[in-house]
């Protein structure tokens, strides 16, 4: 596919997307919810991509939805696209055209098998700033600011932030800042637990490019994929026993294949391990296991 709002480039199996519509500070748009939903199907696709960075052109990461449109912007009615309606004539809330277009992209990467990395490298806010939270690990610039500003417009936080933003920095703080919408700096989404590391400009993508090699060099991209998803779906368990159920299932399955055998091989051999199982072929009978429709 094309891409007409994003770069994809892979190097040295680290994918780097890069919202790219620098002269809008790389405004959302319903092209850019596409390309970033196919970029992320391909990146699972691919078994050279070892961990995903996602950064923004020119000064901003993504400075919120296009407002182009103007009033209308968050108005599907009165942009033409009606919803369906039920005998009585209310909404029918189940019409898929009802989805939000950011959360469509969270829940996309919430599903990668591959880590996120989101670099920051200037303003992030609206679904700047939500699409992050799916991502694993935020690294900002020292340029980056942030905000959750959809009070200020008369909205209500999207993309499923409700849910991933009070699990990463705590209840108190996402309403701090859902509520006032304020755009907060870099050093206050540091405090906030927002973001793992504040560092210079120019430090920014080799900050995260280290990162993401070392992830690409030395681990085993099933185990890598497996953990993902085990931690971030405890985050909804109700109890440690549901951990514990999959934490089995893993040891089992993963006890058994050719990485771990390598894996422990090449620790005694004081080498570095080659990990041979893909997460295109190898990846347990029982993923994924939150879905019983999806069971392998």
């Amino acid at each position: 596919m094309a891409y007409e709002t994003i770069l994809y480039q892979v190097q040295d199996r680290i994918l780097t997307i890069t919202l790219n519509r620098p002269d809008k500070l790389n405004a959302f748009t319903p092209t850019m919810q596409h390309e970033l939903i196919d970029a992320f199907d391909c990146a699972d696709r691919d078994d050279n991509v070892r961990a995903v960075i996602v950064t923004g052109a020119g000064r901003a990461f993504c400075a919120g939805a296009d407002l182009s449109v103007g009033a209308a912007t968050f108005d599907r009615d009165a942009r033409g696209t009606p919803l369906r309606r039920l005998p009585d004539g209310s909404i029918d809330y189940s019409d898929p055209q009802l989805r939000d277009g950011g959360g469509q992209v969270t829940l996309r990467i919430f599903k990668s098998l591959k880590p996120v990395i989101a670099a920051v490298n200037g303003p992030a806010v609206g679904i700047g700033a939500t699409m992050q939270l799916a991502m694993d690990i935020r690294i900002a610039s020292e340029d980056a600011r942030f905000g959750f500003v959809f009070s200020q417009r008369g909205i209500v936080p999207e993309a499923a932030s409700s849910w991933f933003l009070p699990r990463i920095v705590g209840i108190a703080q996402a309403l701090e800042w859902c509520f006032t919408g304020r755009v907060f700096s870099a050093q206050e989404a540091l405090a906030g637990r927002l973001v793992s590391q504040v560092v210079p400009a120019e430090q920014l993508l080799p900050t995260a490019r280290a990162l993401a090699t070392e992830i690409a060099q030395k681990t085993s991209p099933v185990s890598v994929a497996l953990t993902r998803q085990m931690m971030w779906r405890m985050l909804g368990a109700d109890d440690p026993m549901e951990a514990h159920r999959i934490d089995s299932r893993g040891i089992y399955e993963r006890g058994r294949s050719a990485d771990v055998r390598e894996g422990v091989v090449s620790f005694l051999e004081k080498r570095a391990p080659q990990f041979s199982d893909t997460v295109s072929e190898h990846m347990p009978s029982y993923f994924p296991w939150w879905d019983e429709r999806e069971y392998k």
